[in-house]
């Protein structure tokens, strides 16, 4: 990502003219500030690539940090591993301190490789390297945040899901800072990581910081571990109601319930950023007219103009987006199925294809309601611009337009579940991995034209430039008809857990 960053915009902002028109575009948009962060540096196109991509680096590195030391503590000790571990010449701290190790060394890892290709690229070594350190640190603090949150929960997706809201909380809180210019940015990890200000102060306080702020976390996590029992969290488990809802007494109620938390997470994300998008838009025509490069990176701008090109990018990105939250909702089923909580359902009346069925509907199902909630946000943020209310209409059907290419992606995953259950975590974000690369790079650095083409995305439509279409998504509903009907063929043939 960052290396792709440096090459693009070295592209884009080849003359001054160019970068000052982006600085003046961006500088003062607080939609664009409060998405990526503080507006400093803009004077270089060094500077131009941290504001962009600093903020989803820091993100990738939070999330790589909250996975590896959850995995490794509250869910190892959630499925009786650490028990096994403790019961040999092992100390109480030693699997926490493994953990964050890992993560940290994973951290120092990311810095360094990041500082390597930014400097590859022909930025700054020194910026570059600052960039890393920057994404390394927010890494840092958040592997400290996991390690306490682990020994606060019970579960590790309790673990996984506070750490996610925090994240949230401490981009809200940097977002509003920044945009305010005001000390609200000193409250959160992800402002100090970001104000070390890389290709233009070069600040090493705020690194000192976050590495004081792990090291406090980590020390705090240590003496929670020393009052709690193993197995148990800080936070006692709340009793269950003693009769079960009449909305957990079928499948699809059940599924979800267990899903219902990631799904209002999705969809509030997803309509969160179809607000910055909408907002965005309005500033596309300062930041790429005049710009023949643009041409390279959003190919449909020559024949539908600037607005609408990046309309298409943005709803191909949602797209994108809501294909991943598909495929996690799929896999859920497999989480199940492997933990043994499938087992006691279908000892019920409960068919294997009704089970499996319940997860696949709300997989596809709130993947429909994601696509619609950027879409609605998208839409009415152009409306309330423009004021063309026929406006809302036409950009809600164009972010729709996804929906068969995103079923596809997520009925790869009901298929592998169905053919090789124990590649199909692997298989299926491997599926999502290759179609986001294609996706946002191969038309832009020319790939050949059968790498689009093996991408459901490829076959989309670039709405709302092109029109929806029927043989599009003939062949799409064919495809998702097909591997469903092979996943669910290969789900109800083999055995449970070991395939």
């Amino acid at each position: 990502m960052v290396a792709f960053q440096s090459l693009g915009s070295q592209t884009f902002y080849d003359t001054p003219q160019a970068l000052a028109a982006y600085r003046a575009s961006v500088g003062s948009n607080a939609a664009t500030i409060a998405l990526a962060g503080p507006p400093v540096g803009l004077d270089t196109v060094a500077g131009a690539v941290a504001f962009e991509i600093s903020a989803f680096v820091i993100l990738i590195a939070a999330l790589m940090a909250m996975f590896t030391v959850g995995r490794h503590t509250r869910a190892d000790e959630e499925a009786g591993r650490t028990e096994l571990v403790r019961s040999a010449r092992v100390g109480r701290h030693a699997p926490l301190l493994a953990a964050v190790i890992v993560a940290a060394l994973a951290c120092v890892a990311l810095a360094l490789a990041t500082g390597l290709w930014a400097t590859a690229t022909g930025l700054p070594a020194a910026g570059s390297f600052m960039l890393g350190a920057s994404i390394g640190a927010g890494g840092l603090v958040f592997t400290g945040i996991t390690a306490v949150v682990a020994q606060v929960t019970s579960t590790a997706r309790a673990t996984y899901g506070i750490v996610g809201l925090l994240f949230g909380v401490f981009f809200v809180l940097r977002a509003v800072g920044d945009i305010n210019g005001n000390l609200l940015v000193w409250t959160s990890p992800i402002g100090w990581a970001q104000a070390v200000h890389p290709f233009s102060d070069d600040r090493w306080a705020p690194l000192l910081l976050c590495a004081a702020g792990t090291v406090a976390l980590v020390a705090v996590a240590v003496a929670l571990l020393d009052h709690r029992d193993l197995g148990s969290g800080m936070l006692a488990d709340r009793p269950g109601a003693p009769h079960a809802s009449r909305g957990l007494s079928s499948p699809i109620g059940l599924a979800l319930r267990l899903q219902r938390g990631s799904l209002i997470g999705w969809t509030v994300s997803l309509a969160l950023l179809g607000l910055v998008y909408g907002g965005l838009a309005e500033s596309v025509e300062t930041l790429l007219a005049d710009n023949e490069e643009a041409t390279a990176f959003f190919p449909e701008i020559t024949s539908a103009g600037l607005v609408e090109g990046y309309l298409a990018t943005t709803f191909s990105i949602n797209a994108l987006l809501a294909a991943a939250y598909g495929v996690s909702s799929v896999l859920r089923a497999r989480t199940e199925e492997a933990a043994g909580r499938a087992d006691p359902v279908l000892a019920t009346a409960t068919g294997r294809a009704t089970w499996l069925a319940s997860h696949v509907v709300i997989a596809l199902l709130g993947s429909f309601l994601l696509l619609a909630a950027s879409g609605a946000t998208t839409a009415a943020m152009r409306v309330a611009a423009t004021g063309d209310a026929d406006e809302f209409g036409r950009l809600f059907d164009a972010a729709l337009t996804y929906a068969p290419a995103v079923w596809a992606v997520a009925a790869v995953a009901v298929a592998l579940i169905g053919l090789a259950p124990r590649a199909a975590v692997a298989g299926a974000w491997a599926v999502v991995a290759y179609v986001v690369i294609v996706a946002m790079f191969a038309r832009a650095l020319d790939w050949p034209d059968w790498v689009d083409d093996a991408s459901p995305i490829g076959w989309t439509p670039s709405a709302p430039i092109d029109g929806w279409t029927l043989a599009p998504a003939v062949g799409l509903g064919a495809a998702v008809l097909t591997l469903l009907a092979v996943g669910f063929v290969g789900f109800r043939q083999r055995d449970l857990t070991t395939g």
